[in-house]
This record gives structure tokens, sequence and C-alpha cells, in this order.
């Protein structure tokens, strides 16, 4: 992936993960346009940043992707990247029946937000010049954290998805895995407080420093997420399986 002269759309950019990646895309040069539900986000984050545009999507509607991908390729030909960021994690108790909203706008956020989103910008960025997909997955794609079982298996179906993509694709898109690690966002309430979390800007610094590798690597993985995405090679999904049940 070029580290610069890109026109990148992020997904959920108005805050955390997504956040911090777009403002350091744009400080290496490159065009950035974010995406989220809330308008007023949007706008303050892009607040300053003469080339970081802000432009609304919700991704669990279907009919409004379509028409953000006329009107997001119409304003932006140039466009060659697009970054799956945007999701939801909740808290789960599944040893009863129970009402499967939650689940449900899970899976819509996380797993057909990212495959509608392709969709429409497909036959685009297969012409674009240095085109490449980024998905964020996550260390849970790969051992799942009992308290969000609906996350993290979309994460890992969208680590499965990705690797498809990524045959299929080949030689025409590049397609990149980011898998990061438990990290000091909102995503759930409280999170950014978590001592045991990684800081966010030494996440976002440490992608960046893969991300400029001469060849960049198929999959992201910053050290801490590690444990996790080799648990399996490791003979150790049990053991960090049972860290995870105790968090």
């Amino acid at each position: 992936m070029k580290t610069t002269g890109n026109t990148i759309l992020i997904t959920g950019g108005g805050s955390g993960i997504g956040l911090a990646l777009a403002q350091r895309w744009h400080d290496a040069g490159n065009v950035v346009i974010i995406t989220g539900r809330n308008s007023a986000k949007l706008t303050a984050a892009a607040a300053g940043r003469a080339s970081l545009h802000a432009m609304p999507l919700d991704v669990t509607d279907p009919d409004t992707i379509a028409a953000f991908a006329q009107e997001v390729t119409d304003r932006f030909p140039a466009l060659n990247v697009l970054v799956n960021n945007a999701g939801v994690m909740m808290h789960e108790a599944i040893d009863t029946r129970r009402d499967l909203a939650d689940a449900e706008l899970t899976v819509i956020t996380n797993l057909l937000g990212p495959i509608r989103l392709i969709d429409a910008l497909i036959d685009h960025l297969v012409t674009a010049p240095d085109s490449t997909i980024v998905n964020l997955t996550s260390g849970l794609a790969f051992v799942p954290l009992p308290r969000a079982p609906t996350y993290s298996a979309t994460k890992a179906a969208l680590h499965s998805y990705t690797q498809a993509l990524r045959v299929q694709l080949e030689g025409k898109v590049e397609v990149i895995e980011l898998a990061p690690p438990a990290v000091r966002t909102e995503l759930t309430p409280g999170q950014s407080a978590r001592e045991n979390y990684m800081p966010l800007g030494d996440f976002a610094d440490e992608a960046m420093t893969l991300f400029a590798l001469e060849q960049t690597p198929s999959e992201i993985l910053v050290r801490n997420v590690l444990p996790l995405r080799n648990a399996e090679a490791d003979g150790a999904v049990a053991e960090r399986l049972a860290f995870l049940k105790a968090l």
C-alpha cells in the first residue's frame, strides 16, 4: 500500500481507531474521507484539516450505502483506498433466551456493512491505480471474548472473508487485514480508561510503521495482538480463552 498520495475512505472515522488512522494518513499527505452516523462528531474531527473531509454514512442501511458510493466516487474520483473500520461491540448473556436485537445489529454493522460497501465500490476500485481495501478485524477473531460472542464471531467471519477477497482480487486490488488488540477507545463504556489496554496513540503509531514497510504485510499485527493471533499455532487457545473469560 502506498503511504502517501492516496484518497482514503475510512468508515467510523469520527472517533477511536478510525480517527487516529485518519489523522496519521492525512498528516502523511493523503486526502482522507471519514464517515459515520454522527455528523457533529465528523465535522469536529475534520476541523482545521483542509483535505480531510466528513461525509455521513450509516453502514447498517443498504440503500444508503449504494447512494453514498455513487456520491463519494463522484466527489472524489481518485478514491483508491477503502478502510472498513466502523463497528459495534456489545456484551451479551447467551445462557438464556433473549432479545436478539443487539446480536443482529452487530452482524449488520460489523459484517454486512463491510461486505455491502466493498460491493458498492468494487467496480470503481478495480480500475483505480494503487487500490487497496483494509478490513479491520480484531484479535478476538482468533480467540473470542466470551462476553462479546457475536462481536467476536463477526470479526472471525470478516477475517475469513478478507482471506477469500484477497485471493479473488489478486493483481487488481491489494487486500490488507488490520487486527487490533484491546485498545483504549470508547468502543465499550469505560474502555478508554483501562490501563491494561493499549493506548490508542501507541497502537496507531505502530500500525502506521507496519503499513509503511516496503512490502506491506497482508496482516497488520502490532505486538500486543500476537498472543491472540498466534494462539492456535502456539497450542494456547484454551489458555488464552480462559484469560479472556476472566476479564
